[in-house]
């Protein structure tokens, strides 16, 4: 009998969706997401007022029900700095976003999507929980294909990328998909999956202004109409999988996995018997699952 990690309500499918920069046209996206019960993460950069972006006066109220995260406080290419500047960037960042929107901000995307082995660690010493990179799976499963085509011999060795895999480290999180990078055939392609024994996460980034910019909201809202509303998809911020996933692997069991007790405040669910049963463990609770 096997005992596998699920997500809440017994779901094995999670989709998340991160935009950067804090444009007007954000007031529309927000809206869309709203309409369509999905739930997205916003990167602010808290040392940037222009006539672009939205006032931080409207931030709270504006995506409310959403995630906010860093992205930097004045948007430098983050990788080339000193050290330094690096701390002042994502403390003092930190430091502003916290004071408007009065919780604890634990994720960043970085600017530029420029990132370092440093920063990465600074990330981590400062306490944030993960760091959303641009490289994502439509462009690395493009580079390999280019790479079989222009010589065999020498292809670069990835691994199979469908896609839809969780991140070995969450400080170097690659998402799916920018929006503009087949969006709808990889929805299509999720939608699709249907073998429980695994777990499946869908991660599309983008910027909202480049809906404005390339005429393609009916894309976007052709694609949340696609998507929402499923009872196999869980519907989650960046933080909010971050810290399922902690949770999960702070559970403990007996050596035969006959019991499991949850030391978190918070419910994990798990797949029992091949995915026949679907048990909620409660947060402090002991639970027999045979």
């Amino acid at each position: 009998m096997h005992v596998y990690k699920a997500y809440p309500g017994g779901k094995f499918k999670v989709l998340t969706l991160s935009y950067d920069d804090g444009k007007f046209s954000d007031r529309r996206l927000v809206e869309m997401f709203n309409q369509y019960g999905l739930k997205a993460t916003f990167n602010l950069n808290g040392g940037i007022r222009d006539q672009v972006r939205i006032p931080m006066e409207e931030w709270k109220e504006l995506y409310a029900g959403h995630e906010i995260a860093s992205h930097s406080l004045t948007h430098p290419t983050i990788a080339r700095c000193s050290t330094s500047e690096i701390v002042s960037e994502l403390v003092e960042d930190r430091l502003a976003l916290e004071k408007i929107f009065d919780t604890p901000i634990l994720g960043h995307a970085f600017p530029n999507g420029s990132s370092s082995a440093e920063v990465r660690q600074i990330l981590k010493d400062l306490g944030f929980l993960y760091g959303r990179t641009i490289t994502d799976s439509y462009c690395l499963v493009r580079a390999t294909e280019y790479a079989k085509q222009v010589d065999k011999n020498q292809i670069p060795v990835v691994g199979e990328i469908t896609g839809f895999e969780f991140p070995e480290d969450f400080y170097a999180w690659n998402p799916t998909c920018h929006h503009n990078h087949d969006l709808l055939g990889y929805g299509k392609k999720f939608l699709e999956l249907t073998k429980k024994q695994y777990t499946y996460l869908f991660y599309v980034w983008g910027h909202s202004y480049e809906f404005d910019r390339d005429n393609n909201w009916d894309m976007m809202e052709e694609f949340c109409k696609m998507v929402s509303h499923r009872d196999d998809i869980w519907y989650a911020t960046n933080l909010e999988i971050v810290q399922y996933e902690e949770a999960f692997r702070r559970l403990i069991f007996t050596m035969d996995h006959h019991q499991v007790v949850n030391p978190n405040a918070c419910s994990v669910w798990l797949s029992v018997d091949d995915g026949n049963r679907i048990v909620e463990v409660p947060g402090g609770a002991t639970v027999n699952l045979f």
